[in-house]
């Protein structure tokens, strides 16, 4: 038996991702679930004491300040500690973009488990799911920002060192990077930036960019940014000066020679080489449509 309170919800405004329920409980000791199966997804979150939650052949022992999730149609059974049964809180949720939510956390694709230290914020947050148990228009938008703000808290709060242990989440932290490199390149960032933005030691980052690209982090945004800086040099009428600082060089002089360094070319020549070549191309296909 357990000891819960629980808010079930089925009228639902949004589509994307969206409350389906949540409360908490304190359970007494062997109380199990399962085997079962969920429609949608379910994040537990362990306030006190221990249990075991068991995903196919695979069995976790957890305890207080631990999580775990629960997806849809994967065959789950969990159980309280027979000597210090846990209490924990739950929330469900869907949605066409809470796959991509979870794994923005890190979470799902094999990775079940997780820690997180701002349980207690958590818990106020689900509070204020809770008092917001009746309709109306308002309830609804204030339920939705809980939620989104539920797993912003929950980002902040669970540990690298616990989540990145395995191929999935290595691919995960290296899309991310290589998505913050695309969007930023311009601004001048550094390695530092990239290992902030997606919460990881600059060694650990070194590590997987060498693993997964065979190059550094450091060298993969230098080759970026002058992969990108061709492609303007042929395209566009920028000045040296302004095809630097969109690929995020502030001195022109530096831009000059890491491009020469990798190109082989200073950029103005590079420029003039391109369009000799693009001349002769124009030529050669004039010619043999003149042939037939």
């Amino acid at each position: 038996m357990e000891d819960a309170y629980v808010l079930q919800l089925k009228n639902r405004k949004f589509s994307e991702f969206y409350l389906c329920y949540c409360g908490y409980a304190n359970c007494e000791p062997l109380h199990s679930f399962g085997p079962a199966v969920r429609p949608n997804y379910i994040i537990h979150l362990i306030i006190s004491g221990r249990g075991r939650y068991t995903v196919g052949d695979t069995a976790y022992e957890l305890e207080a300040g631990q999580g775990f999730l629960i997806e849809p149609e994967v065959q789950t059974f969990y159980q309280a500690d027979e000597k210090e049964p846990w209490s924990y809180l739950w929330i469900g949720f869907d949605g066409s973009r809470a796959k991509e939510y979870l794994a923005d956390i890190g979470l799902g694709g094999g990775q079940r488990v997780f820690r997180c230290s701002h349980i207690a914020e958590l818990k106020v947050m689900l509070i204020n799911i809770l008092k917001r148990n009746t309709y109306s228009v308002e309830n609804e938008f204030l339920r939705e920002s809980f939620l989104y703000s539920f797993f912003a808290i929950l980002s902040g709060g669970m540990k690298v060192e616990t989540i990145a242990r395995d191929g999935h989440s290595e691919n995960f932290y290296m899309q991310k990077a290589l998505e913050f490199i695309q969007n930023n390149y311009h601004y001048g960032i550094h390695v530092s930036d990239i290992a902030d933005y997606v919460g990881l030691t600059r060694g650990y980052l070194h590590t997987l960019f060498t693993k997964e690209l065979g190059q550094s982090p450091q060298d993969y945004l230098i080759n970026f940014r002058i992969t990108r800086a061709a492609e303007l040099l042929s395209v566009t009428e920028l000045s040296v000066e302004g095809v630097a600082l969109s690929c995020g060089y502030s001195d022109p002089l530096v831009f000059s020679k890491l491009f020469k360094k990798k190109v082989g070319k200073t950029p103005t020549a590079y420029r003039r080489a391109d369009r000799e070549h693009r001349k002769e191309e124009l030529t050669a296909k004039k010619n043999q449509l003149d042939d037939l």
